[in-house]
């Protein structure tokens, strides 16, 4: 008789945040690198970029192909490790299998957060960033999150399952 195959690895805690994890993360970032940064208008990088800088973020876009140009005024930069500032969070709009080489410059930079975007989820890269002393969430959107803890969602009738009647006002 066969062993039946290995699951894949599968982090149970990657699979749903507590919402106070991730209103905690939201309020310490103060600067973003977004690896996969677009210029192009209407790709989703663009809008994250354009309301994270709206809520106060300094969002440092890192693409290769755009590198030296700038995109919503702020320079870019070709891979995380010219970045010449401090970084408190990486997101990465890139594919889910190339995630693990950005954890590693993630970590070499010394950023305290590894965000991966809808749609991404890097068990590997997960494991090796927290590993490192990173805290990681994967397959959320940071504008999505922001919008939903701040209540700002709500307005569009969405249910955030957070009851209040007060203005929304920055997490």
């Amino acid at each position: 008789m066969t062993e039946p195959a290995a699951a894949p690895l599968r982090l149970a805690h990657h699979d749903s945040y507590d919402d106070d994890l991730i209103r905690g993360i939201l309020r310490a970032v103060r600067t973003i690198a977004m690896v996969g940064a677009s210029a192009n208008w209407n790709r989703p990088s663009f809008f994250a970029m354009k309301y994270l800088q709206a809520k106060g973020y300094r969002v440092i876009p890192v693409n290769p192909r755009e590198a030296g140009k700038k995109i919503l005024n702020e320079t870019v930069y070709a891979e995380l490790t010219d970045v010449p500032i401090e970084v408190d969070m990486v997101q990465v709009f890139r594919r889910s299998e190339t995630v693990g080489p950005v954890a590693d410059e993630a970590i070499r930079i010394g950023a305290k957060i590894l965000w991966m975007q809808l749609g991404v989820r890097n068990d590997a890269a997960a494991a090796k960033a927290e590993a490192a002393g990173l805290k990681v969430v994967m397959n959320r959107c940071p504008k999505i999150e922001y919008g939903r803890l701040s209540g700002e969602i709500g307005w569009l009738g969405v249910n955030t399952k957070i009851i209040s009647s007060k203005r929304a006002k920055r997490i």
